[in-house]
């Protein structure tokens, strides 16, 4: 993940993966498939580490205003807490498919289940629009933090607070949901195991 967040491409030499995980390239062929697979399988285990901590840190919240708000603030704390992390989804989350996948997800489900109950006020068929400006807004977000314009508080609480007032939350009140404390994301068992 560090080295393709660092050089960018999609495909990294051999000796490149050797010398940072301080092995042969012996050994990275002997135990590495298929050298030319590994972005993808990077990108699909980075997606499915943040869906599943998401989902640990959000599954006690029944608001589905404070879910879409953690979802945002949380993503852009990973970046400060792991910027090798915030460097890739940075580089990669707007042209890889399955790193932005997440938004289409989880938060669409909540938009939804907040519009049938009446706590958000937009028209129905504004989700993926909805969604597609929250994923982006928190990339911006991320590079904000990235580069030292905000710290991830400011830059976390102001995006979900614009996100929860376009979708018709009162300014007072979005305001208290994305000031509330979180914790960091917990790290999944997928990406220790990678």
């Amino acid at each position: 993940m560090r080295i393709f967040a660092e050089n960018g491409g999609t495909t990294l030499a051999v000796s490149d993966l050797a010398r940072e995980a301080g092995l042969s390239r012996g050994t990275i062929y002997n135990n590495l498939e298929d050298p030319s697979s590994l972005f993808t399988s990077v990108c699909e285990t980075i997606a499915t580490e943040f869906r599943e901590s998401i989902g640990t840190a959000t599954e006690h919240m029944d608001d589905p205003a404070a879910k879409i708000s953690a979802s945002i603030r949380l993503c852009v704390r990973r970046v400060h807490d792991d910027t090798a992390w915030g460097r890739f989804i940075a580089r990669y989350g707007m042209i890889e498919p399955q790193l932005g996948s997440f938004w289409a997800e989880m938060p669409a489900e909540e938009l939804r289940r907040g519009l049938i109950s009446g706590r958000f006020t937009f028209h129905r068929d504004q989700v993926a629009s909805i969604t597609a400006t929250a994923g982006g807004a928190t990339f911006g977000a991320m590079s904000l933090v990235l580069d030292g314009h905000r710290t991830w508080r400011q830059a976390g609480s102001d995006t979900a607070e614009i996100i929860l007032r376009g979708i018709g939350i009162d300014r007072l009140e979005a305001r208290d949901i994305t000031q509330c404390e979180l914790n960091p994301l917990p790290r999944a068992s997928v990406f220790d195991a990678a």
